[in-house]
Formats: structure tokens, sequence, C-alpha cells
């Protein structure tokens, strides 16, 4: 019974991967901890979580990146630059989140992403449908900022902060949302096989769980990427709004609780 739990949860997060251009860890995680308790099954520890978490995270975007880039939602240029940048920039966060207090950072990368879900509110600017990534063309230096400013910040407070980018990449680099989306799956992917590999090569994935998380992620991934195809932009920025919101609520929640 608790493999069809965690398979559940993977299709839950393997389809909202797919459908919004999302590693989905800000969901998986939370997910993890408490629907399991919350049914009668024992707990599962944080390091199990997180292991659990890349997994999921990394099969979601591998598969999403593929199948986004069939529909010609992925630029690899902006996935390049991006991708190197936020990984370079969320490593020196890591190292440099020792010497910096982490709660009043945490407040500020809440504050960041409900900034974020209101960007995602906001009335869009009209888009080609469908967007030609073949045309698509974008500032390189922007494109740095955005990505060492968020792996940065994401690196301090320990979050990932992929799910702030989408924002930032149609409000600032002005990127159409399709092409957003399905370029942060392969901006994620980047980022967390560096994670994957740190956790695998130090014992921290329960591997045998990992089978039901994995085999549900793939699917719903794809049948979620073929849903985003299909569903109005209009649609999708309102439901990552909310989903931002709620991680944005996560974050500031667990910054004042533990302070």
């Amino acid at each position: 019974m608790f493999f069809l739990l965690l398979g559940l949860l993977g299709l839950i997060c393997g389809f909202l991967s797919g459908l919004l251009g999302i590693g989905g860890g800000i969901i998986m995680a939370p997910l993890l901890l408490l629907v399991p308790p919350a049914l009668g099954f024992v707990p599962l520890d944080m390091r199990t979580v997180a292991g659990l978490t890349v997994v999921q995270g990394l099969a979601a975007c591998l598969v999403g990146t593929i199948t986004h880039h069939k529909f010609k939602f992925v630029s690899p240029s902006l996935a390049g630059w991006m991708g190197s940048t936020i990984f370079v920039a969320s490593l020196l966060g890591g190292i440099a989140s020792q010497f910096v207090g982490n709660h009043l950072l945490s407040l500020v990368f809440g504050g960041l992403a409900v900034v974020a879900a209101v960007i995602m509110l906001s009335p869009e600017r009209p888009e080609s449908a469908p967007p030609d990534v073949n045309k698509l063309s974008f500032n390189r230096w922007r494109s740095v900022t955005v990505a060492s400013s968020v792996g940065f910040l994401g690196g301090l407070v320990g979050q990932g902060g992929s799910f702030i980018l989408i924002p930032l990449m149609t409000s600032y680099l002005k990127i159409p949302t399709r092409i957003a989306m399905g370029t942060n799956l392969a901006i994620v992917a980047l980022s967390t096989a560096a994670a994957f590999i740190g956790k695998a090569s130090t014992g921290q994935i329960a591997w045998v769980l990992t089978i039901p998380v994995v085999v549900s992620v793939i699917p719903a991934v794809i049948l979620g990427s073929r849903v985003s195809k299909k569903t109005p932009v209009k649609i999708l920025r309102r439901i990552l709004a909310i989903i931002i919101a709620l991680a944005a609520l996560k974050i500031m929640l667990t910054a004042l609780v533990y302070r």
C-alpha cells in the first residue's frame, strides 16, 4: 500500500511538472512529509524525502524536457546560459550560507516568490500560438543576471528557486510563456543532476522507494506536457501563480516558525 501511495504522489507531481514546466520538488517534499503519516504510515525522515524528491525532480525534468522539446518549446541556448549560471550560483550560495543568517533571507526569498506569483497573474503580452523557438532572441546578460540572482539566493536559503525563473523569464527576458516553461525544465535538469550525483554517491537515496515514484512520474509528465500544449496560456499562468503563492507561504511560515 505504501508503494501505491508513493506512486500516486508521483503521478500528481509528475503531471504538474509536465503541465507547468517545474521540477516539482516544492510540491513533492511537503506531500512526502505530510501525507504518509496522515494516512497512518510511518513518517519518512527528511533525508529520505530529500533523496526521493531529487530522483522525482530529475526524472520529471528529463522526460519533460524531451517532451516539450518535441513541441519546440525548449531553447537550448537559453537553457545553456541560464542552466550553467544557476548551477554555479547555487553552489556559491550554498557555500556562503554558513556565514549568513537564514531567517531574514528566507523571508526575502518568500517575498520574491510572492512578487513572482503577482507577475504571473498580471496581464500578459499577446503571444503567438504556438511561439517559434527558432526565432527566439534574448539578452544573454539579463538571462545571466536572473539565473545568478535566483541561484545564489536559493543556495543561501536552501531552496531551488526554479519556480521563480518562469515569471522572471516571461516578464524581464520577454520569453513566451510556453518556451519559458519548457526551457525551465532543461535548466532545472542541469541543477538537479548535480544534486542527484551528490546524494547518490553518499548513499542518501532509498533506491527501492524510488521505483514507484519514477514509474509513475514518467507517464504523468508526458500526459501533463501534452495537456499543457493544449491549455490556454492564461490558465497555465494562473495555475502556476497559485503554486508559487503556496510555495511562498510555506517558505515564509517555515522561516517564522523555525527562527
